[in-house]
């Protein structure tokens, strides 16, 4: 039995990248799959397992080694089952377009309040600023504005036209899951940050103006393969929708930075701002929070209480 790092995960089977460098192919225990776990995937790309070698040449994945963090979302519209996207990482790296698709704020804002909730930096970046016009450009300085102030480090980016050495310092030493909806060219600032194609792209859907996936399964590239430790980007299947899990309504506020500080001077302690006498965080919608923001909490509280995502 050894210890390895899961670095794919295709649902029939878990590749592994084992202490001596080699990689491997393993199935998962059935006695994991049924541990009370209730995700549709017990095992992630970044868990470090142990991982028993039988003698007929096969691998199996016996335990799960204790994760650091992880980013989990409801796996399905009206499903009870969380989905675990990646454990173990330093950083999200969210990427999201103003057009060609749209990117809502509400999904920016779900994937934000979910990294708060497992403690995961998160770094946004805005792509396919070439293919703004002088209106978006002012939305995109809004947000921009907006992030940063709030403490989310965000750049404007052009994965297909940048000169991208600069933004691949922002992955050099760390391990990162890079995230979005479909279409949002994730493929294609992937394949920029390695200088090689290691994964496809593809056109965006004229009839609906919407990502097609490219990526089906998720899966770690190393920056530099002789030298895991030197960075790692975790590619993730883009999603439309991020469905949070797992949350408390009195503890949505916590996962929302300005609306957090502003509680604090609730009358009651366990207030949701949803009309309650003393409360200190509606007065401030429009001006110490922004409309787009509290409409985001809101609709996380509305999941809660219709078991529903956006």
């Amino acid at each position: 039995m050894s210890e390895a790092l899961v670095i794919r995960s295709t649902g029939s089977t878990i590749g592994v990248l084992t202490s001596d460098g080699a990689t491997l192919d393993c199935h998962i225990k059935g006695n994991l799959r049924l541990s009370g776990i209730r995700s549709t995937n017990p095992v992630a790309v970044g868990d470090r397992v142990t991982v028993e070698h039988q003698p007929d040449g096969t691998s199996w994945i016996t335990s799960v080694l204790p994760r650091r963090n992880y980013i989990i979302r409801r796996s399905t519209n009206l499903s009870k089952q969380s989905h675990i996207l990646a454990a173990n990482i330093d950083r999200v790296a969210l990427l999201v377009t103003l057009n060609h698709p749209v990117t809502s704020t509400t999904f920016i804002d779900r994937v934000l309040a979910t990294a708060e909730a497992y403690s995961v930096p998160v770094l946004l970046l805005f792509n396919k600023v070439d293919l703004l016009d002088p209106s978006e450009h002012r939305q995109l300085d809004d947000l921009i504005a907006l992030y940063t102030s709030l403490g989310y480090p965000s750049l404007a980016i052009s994965a297909k036209y940048d000169d991208i050495r600069t933004l691949r310092q922002q992955f050099l030493g760390r391990t990162t899951l890079l995230s979005g909806n479909s279409g949002v060219g994730k493929s294609t600032l992937l394949n920029a940050l390695f200088g090689r194609t290691v994964t496809r792209t593809a056109d965006i859907s004229r009839a609906h103006d919407t990502g097609m996936h490219t990526t089906t399964f998720s899966e770690m590239y190393f920056l530099d393969p002789a030298d895991p430790a030197g960075g790692a980007v975790i590619d993730t299947p883009g999603v439309k929708g991020f469905g949070t899990i797992d949350m408390q309504r009195e503890e949505v506020g916590h996962y929302f930075r300005e609306i957090f500080a502003l509680s604090r001077q609730c009358r009651y302690s366990n207030c949701i701002h949803c009309g309650e006498p003393g409360c200190a965080v509606l007065p401030e919608v429009g001006h110490a929070i922004a409309p787009s923001r509290f409409d985001s909490y809101l609709s996380i509280l509305s999941d809660l209480t219709e078991s529903k995502y956006r």
